[in-house]
């Protein structure tokens, strides 16, 4: 190991110390405590918009220089409205019950003891993230709620605007008599920085990624600490024989295009053929922004549809960019989807309650709907205040992880002197 990795290690260690005993001094932090460091934090980010929008300009004007897509700079760009929202988000946290403490089982045994199960706190989480600077303050809310300290690894991309958050949110902690480092950042840029982070199985308790295909499978293949992996969002939208097409026809516009940088973004669309040739056309009309890439039976029905290869089904493009795929029935269409998807977000438009319930059971993703946009995937949209990702695995959570999801549990064993025989 070099000199420089030595360093970077010793400073991520220092980070999870300070990080171990925040979390031990959560522990008895009631939840009073924790819902005044939250509107503190609120106010001081409100207090702060002008200082934010500055260092967002900063990263954004990185970003620009790095020839970063549009998409890519919608995600990273701060105004007014979306602190204000960051702010809000915490409000609504601070509104919501406190996770830990709740009684989750009891049961009495026949030699007299009592035993309950309850929530509590994972300890350290490390969150890592991309371009979206409100992660690192929605993840950082989750966790003070649910009694966790974290650790925030987000992008160079937005290393300015994420430093003067923690520091808002630092303060809002301190403001409340709980302990500043249960939020802490990696303020330096060396990749290496996320590794050690992977590695500290001293301080770490969890590692969530939130972003690209690439950090999931990074964090993936090298964290030596458990993970709750958030893979890209290939959404689709199956629209079946039996949908509104008018519905359908608003639905799938707002699913692609209400803001294409989201993961929970509609990718690639899926049509009955008996409904192709009527909706296909009309879609083409009203999503004019949009390129739709499809296969040889959709560029048949419209010519402004261009030929699609294999790899498009499969691709989260973050883009004004549709798949389409024309399938011959439901069977087709499940199958289609059950191949191509991320196991993000997938949503079924039909009238046939008999083929939606069929479709939801049948194709295993974390969230999937019946007749509404996938873009509904979110923590906030659930009522949960917010979310620190979309996990699209199975083992601990699945689809928004929210307080809930940030706890554990444990057994309280109460006894009047017994023994075991």
């Amino acid at each position: 190991m070099s000199t420089l990795d030595k360093k970077i290690e010793a400073y991520v260690d220092e980070l999870g110390a300070r990080a171990k005993a925040a979390a031990q001094g959560l522990l008895t932090a009631t939840t009073k405590q924790k819902n005044d460091a939250l509107r503190k934090s609120a106010a001081n980010l409100r207090a702060a918009t002008s200082e934010l929008i500055a260092a967002n300009e900063k990263d954004v004007a990185y970003a620009k220089d790095a020839g970063k897509p549009d998409s890519f700079i919608d995600r990273l760009m701060l105004n007014e409205e979306r602190i204000e929202g960051m702010a809000k988000a915490l409000e609504d946290i601070a509104e919501l019950p406190d996770p830990v403490g709740r009684q989750l089982a009891q049961f009495d045994r026949p030699n007299g003891l009592r035993i309950e199960r309850v929530a509590v706190p994972l300890g350290v989480i490390g969150m890592i993230y991309e371009s979206r600077p409100n992660v690192g303050s929605d993840a950082s809310a989750l966790c003070l709620k649910s009694g966790n300290a974290v650790i925030l690894r987000g992008g160079s991309d937005s290393q300015h605007s994420t430093k003067v958050i923690v520091e808002c949110l630092a303060k809002g902690l301190k403001e409340a008599g709980l302990p500043e480092h249960a939020v802490q950042t990696i303020g330096i840029p060396d990749r290496q920085a996320v590794t050690a982070l992977l590695r500290c199985t001293k301080y770490v308790d969890l590692v969530i990624p939130r972003g690209g295909r690439g950090l999931v499978e990074l964090v993936r293949d090298q964290a030596a600490v458990p993970t709750l992996l958030h893979l890209d969002g290939n959404c689709h939208i199956y629209v079946h024989e039996s949908a509104d097409l008018d519905k359908a026809k608003d639905v799938v516009r707002n699913a692609k295009l209400r803001r294409l940088g989201v993961c929970g973004a509609t990718e690639s669309l899926v049509l009955d053929k008996a409904i192709a040739g009527d909706i296909l056309p009309k879609l083409l009309d009203n999503m004019p922004e949009c390129e739709f890439r499809g296969d040889a039976a959709a560029q048949a029905i419209d010519s402004r549809v261009v030929a699609a290869s294999e790899e498009d089904f499969d691709t989260e493009f973050l883009d004004a960019i549709l798949s389409v795929k024309v399938v011959d029935g439901i069977d087709e269409g499940i199958a289609h989807v059950k191949a191509h998807s991320s196991a993000h977000t997938d949503s079924i438009m039909a009238e046939d309650e008999a083929a939606a319930r069929r479709f939801q059971q049948e194709v295993d993703s974390a969230i999937v709907m019946h007749n509404a946009s996938t873009q509904f995937a979110d923590g906030g949209e659930f009522g949960m205040g917010a979310e620190i990702g979309i996990a699209t695995g199975k083992m601990h959570a699945r689809g928004p992880v929210g307080l809930e999801q940030l706890t554990s549990f444990k057994y309280l064993v109460h006894g009047s002197g017994q023994t075991r025989p």
